[in-house]
Formats: structure tokens, sequence, C-alpha cells
């Protein structure tokens, strides 16, 4: 399996680790970056650029790492045919795969440790999807997906008015 990697500046370091830990596991991590900690790049442009490679088709899964993983969440699951999932529990990882079919798994440096991590990412590459019932859910939210695809979005604001 080759997974496609990426982080933010706050998750370079748990990425780097994760990498070392997958090819410990015999996985081939393709890394989107950034190359060093030092650079500052923006979570939306690696999001991004790792979840369009799983929607093309480059890479079946993908592993997205900032701050608190949420960004990276938002970010993925904006590109068609893609499903991120936040995970700062294996039970969560596990279910991630087993129900939704996740092909992204997200996570917060700041928020877990690398040990923790590490057994996330072992459970989440050793889940598979379940099918059945879960199968009806995953179809409507592509059918969602699909639905609201090109919708006007509406303007953001930041009263509470």
């Amino acid at each position: 399996m080759k997974i496609a990697i990426g982080a933010d500046r706050a998750g370079y370091e748990l990425k780097e680790t994760i990498k070392h830990f997958l090819a410990g596991l015999g996985v081939e991590a393709v890394d989107f970056g950034p190359p060093d900690g030092k650079e500052d790049v923006d979570y939306p442009d690696v999001g991004f650029a790792v979840a369009s490679a799983i929607a093309e088709g480059k890479f079946e899964r993908g592993i997205l790492i900032c701050g608190t993983g949420i960004g990276m969440t938002i970010t993925a699951d904006k590109v068609p045919g893609v499903r991120a999932a936040l995970c700062h529990d294996t039970y969560s990882a596990e279910r991630a795969r087993g129900s939704n079919n996740a092909q992204v798994l997200t996570m917060g440096a700041r928020v877990i440790g690398p040990e923790l991590a590490k057994r996330i990412v072992h459970v989440w590459l050793h889940s598979e999807f379940d099918g059945g019932h879960s199968s009806r859910k995953v179809q409507k939210i592509m059918d969602g997906e699909q639905r609201y695809r090109g919708l006007r979005q509406a303007p953001e604001t930041n009263s509470c008015s």
C-alpha cells in the first residue's frame, strides 16, 4: 500500500514520526510536505493536495496532520469523493474505516502524542470497510455530495447577530 502523507508546520514532527513508523511496517509514504519544520505551510494547501491525489486514484489512503486535525479534516472533506476522519483514539480510527470507509486519517499534533498516533495509524491501516448497513449510509454521503456540488457558498460572517 502506498499512502499520501502531509502536514503543516504544527504537524511536521508528528508527520516525520508517522513516516518512519509506516516505513517500519513496510508501507510506502509519499510526503506532500512540508520538507522541513521551518517552512510555514498553510494546511489547506497540503490538505487539498493529498485529498486530490486520493480522489484521482493515485493513492488508496492518506494521512494529514495539523495542530488540532480540524483544519485538515475540513479541507480534505471538501474534495469530492474523499471522506476524511479526525481520530484521536483507536476506536474512532477503526470506525472511520469500518463504518465510513474514510480514506483519509487526520490527527492533531497538539492533541495527541506520538505513541498514541502510531497506535491510531496501525488500527486505521488494518481496518477495512464493513459494508452492510454502512454501505447505504456512505452512499447517502456520496449522493449528498453530488446534490450540493455547485451550490453557492454562503458569505462568511464574523458576527453573532
